[in-house]
């Protein structure tokens, strides 16, 4: 079980606040890889990226697994943490554990949990939610329109090692549900914490009529 709760760490300029993107998974669904797909002239990756380093977080790591060396080929990850989870069939669980195991050595205070069918996240929302995070350090932080729940979603350090401990067929959701009570949402009003792009019609929809 990785531990890292008591480490040492070193600031950032958002509170050491890291991003975990997950972009491990088959894209069965979409049937082609979603890190490649494209939208204003940037990869799905490259966007998602761009919204975190607009809002200042400098720690990012990029979780790959299914077709890992393609997508490394293809996109410019130079400038971000890679870690590969080869167990990547097991689940988005282990995607965020391999994540966290990647920060491990000194945990961030919190993490930004991107999806990367999430694309049009924007440095706005991303900043917004570390602003309330930094102000009253709720465990978990999600962000919402209208009162529908959306992407990234802020995790506290101090949930790391419940996430960790998870089984291979237990969700996240199980430790975020725990914390139901405590949970901020925020409101926010960026339409692309809504947009999840998993399949070809949703990525038609997106590249004609994506909010702006």
């Amino acid at each position: 079980m990785i531990s890292g709760s008591n480490s040492k760490r070193a600031s950032t300029s958002q509170g050491d606040i890291a991003g975990v993107v997950l972009a491990a998974g088959e894209s069965s669904r979409m049937g082609m890889d979603k890190p490649l797909l494209m939208y204003r002239g940037k990869t799905f990756l490259e966007n998602i990226i761009a919204a975190l380093r607009g809002a200042g977080v400098e720690r990012i790591v990029v979780v790959l697994g299914h077709n890992a060396e393609v997508i490394r080929q293809r996109v410019d990850l130079s400038t971000v943490q890679v870690a590969v989870n080869h167990d990547y069939r097991r689940g988005q669980t282990s995607s965020l554990q391999t994540g966290l195991q990647a920060l491990a050595i000194n945990w961030p205070d919190g993490i930004l949990m991107c999806l990367v069918d999430h694309p049009l996240i924007t440095s706005d929302t991303v900043a917004e939610l570390i602003q309330h995070f930094k102000l009253r350090g709720s465990p978990v932080i999600i962000p919402q329109l209208h009162g529908k729940h959306g992407h990234p979603v802020l995790i506290s350090r101090k949930l790391f090692d419940e996430f960790v401990a998870l089984g291979p067929d237990e969700g996240a959701d199980k430790v975020i549900h725990k914390y139901r009570s405590e949970t901020e949402f925020v409101e926010v009003s960026d339409p692309g914490i809504l947009f999840d792009v998993d399949d070809p019609e949703s990525y038609r929809n997106l590249t004609s009529e994506a909010p702006r």
